[in-house]
């Protein structure tokens, strides 16, 4: 799209709830909008208020500030041309402008979960009560049951010039899904309720009421005006093969006549008029950025919201051209701009989940939900290394507490639902995840607690469970064997066809499966001396676990392709061995207990660094693979085509790291950081990580545009 800056911006509410959009203002994705309102966090996400259409007439002259692309391809108005600036942090901020005027606009997204103290600050002290002090347990999964939601944005215009100006703002509104764009039809009206400097606004479709929510504003005269815009084109879509149209409503515009250093200030809050607290003032938006501030502070321990590009000097816009950002050393790497930031991109992933009263991980924006394994795997870098304790133990018990059959929930359900257990992996990396938490808190008394989870795991594993995983008996190894479903984390399917299929006996599974055994062997000692149960049944307990360990190192030999000098990715059923080089054999390297030598650790890594290391991940297949597709692009069947089948993964960075540091200790890692956080200022989400890259040269960005174990990855491994 010529001359149009679409690098996208961010805003979430710790619900669920989120504003995006991109740097020049255009919309080019069913996900842009200012308010998607998260009804039932973190679900029910619905477009409320899309954006306001801004013009502003100075002299008799009337400049379109807006921007958009139409269906036909056509761009109209060009407000971007008059776009002077573009700043992300602390809050998005537009600069228009032209010699004799500048307008500028801010938006925020104030957390949601009000009326407990901040959820926000409850999961991110670092509370004694997670090293087994003794003093009153937060429980992370039953903190706030009467919880409070609030879903709003606050927008601030800000006029500077040598004359009077009228500002004209249109609202443009919608109450459609967050998947699927809204068409304009007789069937769907929009009720508007005009009060003192406030409009309520409620969709009627087919006779059914809509959310009701209102716009407020501290000053100008609003003009009921309802008509429907038609074929709003949305290219991002478009690339993707999916709907890449949009209709969306104007009930009215409001008209503020604005003096030289006036301000206007407008709040889209979700609820009638008459439960919102307080009245808007021009007060109220800096109140909504210090408090953002302050609760960040209060989580991570350090204050002040202007860090990363602004704070050096830098805009993230195209019309100010930025120098590569230098890297923090391990002195100063906590109070560094880059650090902060990490920070502060990992909070918007962190989010309160009705159904279970508790915290869980949004796995990326804008279209995923919360997922087991990702959460499990993001938690140590968005909870452990920042020492959110409460948050990382809250969730594992919210997570223990839906095991069922030895599996745990890959994905949670609304209110009255039924998780969804379609994982072998999870449970295991539960079991490894607690482990960390385990060492980094000394925790022994939640160890206890959760225990018989971890047993339940153990008995279902061995005795078998859903999808046929069981162990085989004679080489102790774990197995599955479902077809038309896919259980470890290379998990697309097209149909009832995997695509790439893993039955069998996954390489990373049994590697997990033999760091969880290590892991039950040392807890059950550590039980044993305790005032938990029989000493003498721990103890023996402990020796089986250690002996199956033993075992299952011995057979996890059988992996060893000495011909490569590398992991088969699986043994299949009929004991067929799939020798394709993927990232799961570096997966299996990094775990806290590892089985392998350091001669085969050293010669795994050595191909992988050549056949999968970008500046950016890990392939997620070997390009010289017949099967390796270079692009993620087209439609979505194509796009799940080639999720796994060389497209760069960021979090496997961490494994990656994980496994050099362990068998080239004394070795510079052979990875440059330099072109990630550059991705991670300047390109694509400004200030996160996109979920997924192309695996050939260039390297776009593609997938979700902020991913959660990728944040997460960077921030264990960045100092």
């Amino acid at each position: 799209m010529p001359d149009l800056d679409t690098r996208e911006w961010l805003l979430t509410n710790g619900l669920g709830s989120f504003a995006s959009g991109t740097v020049s203002d255009v919309r080019t994705r069913t996900y842009h909008g200012w308010l998607f309102a998260a009804t039932n966090p973190p679900s029910g996400k619905t477009l409320l208020f899309s954006h306001l259409e801004a013009s502003l007439e100075i002299l008799g002259s009337v400049v379109a500030l807006g921007t958009n692309v139409w269906g036909n391809g056509q761009i109209e108005p060009t407000g971007f041309e008059q776009l002077r600036r573009f700043d992300i942090n602390p809050v998005p901020k537009w600069t228009w402008g032209q010699d004799n005027w500048q307008l500028t606009r801010q938006l925020v997204m104030p957390y949601g979960l009000v009326g407990t103290g901040g959820w926000g600050l409850g999961i991110g002290n670092k509370g004694k009560e997670t090293r087994g002090q003794g003093e009153k347990e937060t429980r992370g999964d039953k903190q706030w049951p009467n919880a409070q939601f609030c879903h709003r944005i606050l927008i601030q215009y800000r006029y500077e010039g040598s004359e009077t100006a009228i500002l004209r703002l249109r609202l443009l509104i919608a109450e459609r899904d967050f998947h699927h764009q809204q068409t304009a039809s007789q069937e769907l009206q929009f009720s508007q309720l005009l009060g003192q400097q406030q409009v309520c606004l409620q969709a009627i479709n087919s006779g059914r009421f809509g959310i009701p929510w209102h716009l407020r504003w501290t000053q100008g005269n609003y003009q009921p005006d309802a008509v429907w815009y038609w074929d709003y084109g949305l290219s991002e879509e478009t690339k993707r093969g999916l709907g890449d149209k949009e209709d969306l409503h104007s009930p009215g515009y409001l008209i503020v006549t604005l003096q030289p250093g006036d301000t206007v200030t407008l709040e889209a809050r979700v609820g009638k008029t008459d439960s919102v607290p307080g009245v808007l003032t021009l007060k109220t938006f800096t109140e909504a950025v210090e408090a953002e501030q302050e609760r960040l502070s209060q989580i991570f321990g350090w204050r002040g919201g202007g860090t990363g590009a602004e704070e050096q000097g830098r805009s993230c816009s195209k019309f100010f051209p930025s120098a590569p950002l230098p890297l923090c050393t391990s002195a100063s790497y906590a109070h560094s701009p880059i650090w902060q930031q990490l920070l502060k991109a990992s909070d918007q992933f962190i989010v309160y989940r009705a159904s279970i009263a508790g915290p869980t991980v949004i796995a990326g924006y804008h279209w995923f939900n919360d997922w087991g394994r990702d959460t499990l795997i993001a938690l140590p870098g968005l909870a452990l290394v920042p020492q959110r304790f409460d948050l990382a133990k809250g969730v594992l018990r919210t997570f223990g507490h839906y095991c069922r059959h030895g599996l745990i929930a890959n994905a949670f359900p609304d209110l009255n639902g039924e998780p969804i257990y379609n994982s072998i992996d999870a449970a295991l990396w539960w079991i490894e995840t607690l482990g960390l938490y385990l060492e980094a808190t000394q925790d022994w008394d939640f160890l206890a607690e959760q225990f018989p989870v971890v047993q339940q795991i153990y008995k279902a594993f061995v005795g078998g469970t859903h999808f046929n995983i069981q162990i085989d008996a004679t080489d102790g190894l774990v197995s599955w064997d479902a077809r038309g479903v896919a259980l470890t984390w290379m998990d697309v399917v097209i149909g009832a066809h995997p695509v790439t299929p893993r039955y069998g006996k996954p390489v990373e599974i049994n590697a997990l499966w033999y760091s969880a055994l290590c892991w039950l062997s040392q807890w059950a000692e550590r039980l044993s001396q305790m005032e938990y149960g029989s000493p003498v049944r721990l103890t023996k307990q402990a020796q089986r676990y250690a002996n199956q360990a033993q075992h299952v190192k011995t057979s996890l030999q059988k992996f060893w392709n000495p011909q490569l000098g590398y992991l088969y990715d699986t043994i299949e059923p009929d004991d067929r061995r799939n020798f394709q080089i993927r990232p799961n054999a570096v997966l299996a390297l990094s775990l806290h207990h590892c089985a392998f030598s350091e001669q085969q650790g050293c010669q795994i890594l050595d191909l992988a660094t050549t056949s999968l290391l970008t500046p950016y991940g890990l392939r997620s297949l070997d390009p010289a693979d017949p099967e390796y597709k270079g692009k993620y692009e087209g439609n979505q069947q194509q796009r799940d085509r080639a999720y796994h089948q060389g497209t760069v993964w960021t979090w496997l960075i961490g494994p990656y790291i994980r496994a050099w540091q362990r068998f080239y200790p004394q070795q510079a890692l052979p990875f440059d950081w330099q072109p990630l956080l550059d991705h991670f200022f300047f390109d694509a989400c400004l200030g996160s990580i996109s979920e997924i890259f192309d695996g050939d040269s260039p390297h776009t960005p593609r997938g979700a545009i902020a991913q959660a174990w990728s944040v997460a990855e960077v921030i264990r491994h960045i100092k």
